[in-house]
């Protein structure tokens, strides 16, 4: 196999202006996901509104984002991919430049989520058209998409901190603008993808979820997703430091979860098992959370880096027992597992601030605990019906999976 850092024909440095454009655009996208965790409490101060209130930016998102995982296979597979990918962006530039005009809290969660639909078109579709036009097969090319993952989520936070830093209103300007020069980047360098040979039905998601092992997956995905977004978009409440501070934070987190998701947990896998790396995990990241709950500002801090390591292993052992577990096509198999799993992404943002409201400010962290146990529990009884002949795959089909469903 050609190695896919050769800077020759078909390594990842030698791609054509299509692939460059796409995974650019790709960057954003996915920066588009924490870059408001750094300005939650500036947002709150500025538009006079609570943390419930504010944290409903990732509601409103992820709630779109899980519905818009039935329609995106059906508009793709009948539009094409250069087509989704415009309207995707043409979606965020409208939406993430209207949110910073936003004069209420109620406008800026209604323009988030316009911006989560677009979102999910655009990143649905990205690792299929970059593949496609890439150069000297798919490992360079999934090697760039996981790179662009990678790099948005660990920049989004930073983006956000120094945009933020001068206005709340800013990172969501600079997001419409980085997204409108990837809307003309693509225009200008990507052709027309072919069309898939069979069109995709809205429906074939939520029959693909009538296979046990699947079902299991993203129940236990479920889950640990819970846990996994109070963290995102409770901690900053909690951490309450200035953009920078906790931009700096999550930066730290996101190059976590970049490094443990490529890097680590294919390794892990192959030399424990999928099912043993993904329980062991979940109870470290129970353990971590009850820390960052209970523990001094400093324990916070350090656990919501190391947070990372955990989200980034979970992450990748989740993607590959979704996609392995069931004999739906993948891309179905996906949209199924993710309709579910993004429900608990929109659930735990207004939970936590409303527990803390019942209670205090530690109990988000303690159910937040539970939850990644419960997950576990899930991955435990379920063992048999999540074990698969092809359990544990190549590293590098690890990680293909991975970059799969996480942009799905």
């Amino acid at each position: 196999m050609a190695d896919p850092f050769d800077a020759g024909a078909g390594g990842i440095l030698r791609q054509p202006k299509a692939v460059w454009a796409t995974a650019g655009a790709s960057v954003v996208a996915f920066m588009g996901i924490g870059l408001v965790d750094p300005i939650l409490p500036s947002i709150a101060k500025g538009l006079d509104a609570t943390a419930g209130q504010v944290s409903l930016l990732f509601t409103s998102y992820f709630l779109i984002t899980a519905v818009a995982m039935l329609l995106t296979g059906f508009v793709s597979s009948r539009i094409g991919g250069r087509r989704t990918l415009l309207l995707g962006l043409a979606f965020v530039v409208v939406f993430a430049g209207l949110a910073g005009t936003s004069d209420t809290v109620g406008q800026l969660v209604g323009f988030r989520a316009g911006w989560g639909l677009g979102n999910a078109l655009f990143v649905s579709t990205a690792l299929a058209v970059i593949v496609g036009a890439a150069a000297g097969g798919s490992a360079a090319a999934i090697l760039l998409y996981e790179s662009a993952l990678g790099l948005g989520m660990a920049c989004g936070p930073l983006l956000g901190a120094v945009l933020g830093n001068l206005s709340w209103r800013y990172p969501f300007f600079g997001t419409a603008t980085l997204m409108a020069v990837g809307f003309l980047c693509i225009t200008a360098f990507l052709k027309e993808q072919p069309k898939p040979a069979r069109k995709t039905s809205i429906l074939d998601p939520l029959r693909a979820l009538g296979h046990g092992g699947l079902a299991s997956a993203a129940a236990s995905a479920f889950f640990y997703n819970y846990t996994f977004f109070t963290v995102l978009a409770f901690t900053p409440f909690v951490l309450n430091m200035t953009p920078y501070r906790s931009g700096a934070v999550f930066f730290a987190w996101g190059v976590l979860l970049a490094l443990f998701s490529v890097l680590v947990a294919p390794r892990l896998q192959k030399r424990f098992g999928s099912l043993k790396v993904l329980g062991g995990s979940l109870v470290l990241l129970a353990a971590d959370v009850l820390v960052l709950g209970y523990g001094g500002h400093t324990a916070a801090i350090v656990c919501t880096i190391l947070s990372g390591a955990f989200i980034g292993v979970n992450n990748t052992v989740y993607t590959e027992l979704a996609l392995g577990v069931s004999d739906a096509p993948r891309p179905v198999a996906s949209a199924g597992y993710n309709f579910v799993r993004w429900f608990a992404a929109a659930a735990a943002p207004f939970f936590a601030p409303k527990i803390e409201e019942w209670s205090d400010i530690h109990v988000p962290f303690l159910v937040a605990a539970v939850t990644a146990v419960l997950g576990a529990a899930v991955v435990l009884v379920r063992r048999k019906a999540l074990t698969h002949d092809a359990e544990e795959l190549e590293p590098r089909h690890a990680s293909e999976d991975s970059v799969t469903v996480f942009a799905n």
